[in-house]
């Protein structure tokens, strides 16, 4: 049986090598090509990616990975990654990106049954087991839980035409706004209590969140796909579906983020 947390550790180690071999700006940000998901890939994308694939290949009986889609088959486990989870921020050296890894017994988020994310600025190692919990560098999480009203807001995948567009649709609902730059990270913090709700302000994939929504429903948080109607639980694995998500302490706060963002500008 593999060791999907030794794996995920070593495949840190592998984007540490590549960072270190890749310091700056100019070796990290030139665009090389196009990834599956329609995003521009960048050297530093590939690099980090083409490591981690090399890594996981053998265990995994498929894998969804951002830059390359679907590759190594269509068996089972279903390993779900994403090689950098704030991109931008690893392109300009600051220090919030993250390495994303979920694996899945199925095709669909409630198949998930093991999320890791590594924070490469705080080395902060987030994980959660279907059914056993989640934890911060192997502490439980859930003793801290997320406020039930909006002390702090963090949006994901912005731009500034975005944030001047629905910042004032959520100003009754959220004291504060944070903008940090990787999806997986701020739910994770959600998950810690350290923020009180999330929202991605465009559609996001699978690749984004299929690692830190398990640490948010292992400490019975919520969250919802409101672009999409099915269930957040029924939600693919795959690149094909987007969708904004919010996730919060409860499912009436993530109601009330989500009707307020659908509002027309």
């Amino acid at each position: 049986m593999t060791d999907w947390l030794e794996l995920c550790r070593a495949a840190v180690a592998d984007v540490d090598a590549v960072l270190e071999r890749m310091p700056t700006r100019a070796e990290r940000e030139p665009v090389v090509g196009s990834g599956e998901g329609g995003d521009e890939t960048t050297a530093i994308d590939q690099a980090a990616e083409e490591a981690i694939l090399a890594r996981i290949e053998a265990a995994a009986g498929s894998v969804v990975s951002e830059e390359v889609g679907r590759v190594c088959g269509s068996g089972l486990p279903l390993v779900v990654v994403d090689p950098i989870d704030g991109s931008l921020n690893a392109k300009r050296g600051i220090p919030f990106f993250s390495l994303s890894i979920a694996v899945a017994e199925g095709e669909t988020m409630n198949d998930v049954v093991f999320a890791f994310v590594h924070d490469f600025g705080t080395r902060e190692e987030w994980t959660a087991r279907r059914g056993e919990g989640a934890w911060l560098s192997g502490v439980p999480l859930g003793a801290v839980k997320p406020k039930d009203e909006v002390e702090i807001l963090s949006f994901e995948a912005t731009r500034t035409s975005l944030v001047a567009r629905d910042a004032p649709k959520v100003a009754d609902l959220a004291h504060r706004l944070r903008i940090m730059g990787s999806l997986a990270l701020s739910l994770c913090h959600l998950a810690a209590g350290r923020v009180d709700a999330v929202c991605s302000l465009k559609p996001a994939r699978s690749v984004d969140i299929a690692a830190a929504q398990l640490l948010c429903t292992e400490v019975g948080l919520a969250l919802d796909l409101f672009d999409v109607e099915e269930p957040f639980g029924a939600a693919p694995l795959d690149l094909e579906q987007r969708s904004r998500v919010v996730a919060a302490g409860s499912a009436a706060v993530c109601s009330a983020i989500a009707a307020a963002l659908l509002l027309d500008a």
